[in-house]
């Protein structure tokens, strides 16, 4: 493999943008690339190229075999990231002790950042579903079922390298229509369930359409194997939300525990005595309250009498 040659940076500028990168507002969508084992099986192969199908055309395939075993050496698929400029990818493999096995991996800065080894079973592919299939460049929608993405460590991170990878770009307004393509994936005990379903929009007799769901392929069982996660402190760096994500903080504004929001509002001292009130029996004003404010009347008439004549004087 021919050694990539790299511009080094010259002046204080270039330094900071190349040696550190900053986060974007809005991310661009990231290619994949897949490479084949030395050795592999029809099964992961037949798996990678139906995923590859669905990812089209933010993917990459090479068709010659590598001798790279991603665990003991990762620097060669670093090279082919940074070759092909794709943060993610997927690698076919097979041996006697891991049968059909199949990696998914990404990068950050181009040095691995997480990577976990499936093992493909029960597998059944696009070509084996004869239904009608979705379009080519179809953004999915992806459902992850059971507790475990939420209460186990290592099922939370699969979780959300497979968002990485099966993302497309980002989506400010849905039309119902666009809604074509399913991936749903489903935590049991050491397996993922990988299930793709087309979305199929029937008639009602209400305004909404009653949804379906046709299997399309491809159904995988995911067996979890080895798995290399990033560091906590590195993982935090590369979700670092840019400032301008960042929701300010709003003054005089507070939420309790049951989600309420509660407003606080600042206003000047007011006079009471000269609030216009109700006429009721209960709001009248006794015989010495109102002599009190009778005086004090007079007392301020005096006053603004007084001031009056020293102006003249």
């Amino acid at each position: 493999m021919p050694a990539i040659s790299r511009i080094k940076p010259v002046t204080r500028k270039g330094k900071k943008a190349l040696l550190k990168k900053e986060p974007q507002l809005i991310e661009n969508t990231k290619e994949t690339f897949c490479l084949k084992g030395k050795n592999t099986s029809q099964i992961v192969k037949d798996f990678m190229k139906d995923l590859y199908d669905l990812k089209k055309p933010n993917i990459q395939m090479m068709q010659e075999k590598n001798d790279i075993l991603p665990f003991e050496n990762i620097v060669p698929i670093e090279k082919f990231a940074i070759k092909y400029e794709a943060p993610l990818f997927m690698m076919a493999l097979h041996n006697k002790k891991r049968p059909h096995n199949f990696v998914m991996g990404r990068m950050y800065e181009h040095t691995l950042l997480d990577m976990i080894e499936f093992g493909v079973e029960n597998y059944k592919g696009l070509k084996d579903f004869k239904v009608e299939k979705i379009a080519t460049g179809i953004k999915p929608l992806l459902i992850f079922n059971g507790e475990l993405f939420e209460n186990n460590y290592e099922y939370g991170r699969i979780k959300n390298l497979l968002v990485d990878i099966f993302q497309r770009e980002v989506v400010e307004k849905i039309r119902l229509q666009g809604l074509e393509h399913v991936l749903s994936f489903t935590a049991v005990e050491n397996k993922i369930l990988l299930r793709s379903y087309r979305i199929l929009l029937k008639k009602s007799n209400t305004r909404t359409p009653r949804v379906e769901l046709e299997e399309i392929g491809p159904r995988a069982d995911l067996l979890c194997r080895r798995n290399k996660f990033a560091s906590e402190d590195l993982f935090k760096q590369v979700c670092k939300k840019p400032k301008e994500l960042k929701a300010k903080k709003k003054k005089n504004i507070s939420t309790d525990t049951l989600g309420t929001t509660f407003g606080r509002i600042h206003v000047g001292t007011q006079n009471i005595d000269k609030i216009q009130t109700r006429k009721m029996k209960g709001l009248k004003k006794t015989l010495s309250e109102k002599k009190s404010v009778q005086k004090r009347k007079i007392a301020d008439d005096n006053n603004d009498s007084a001031t009056k004549l020293q102006k003249v004087d």
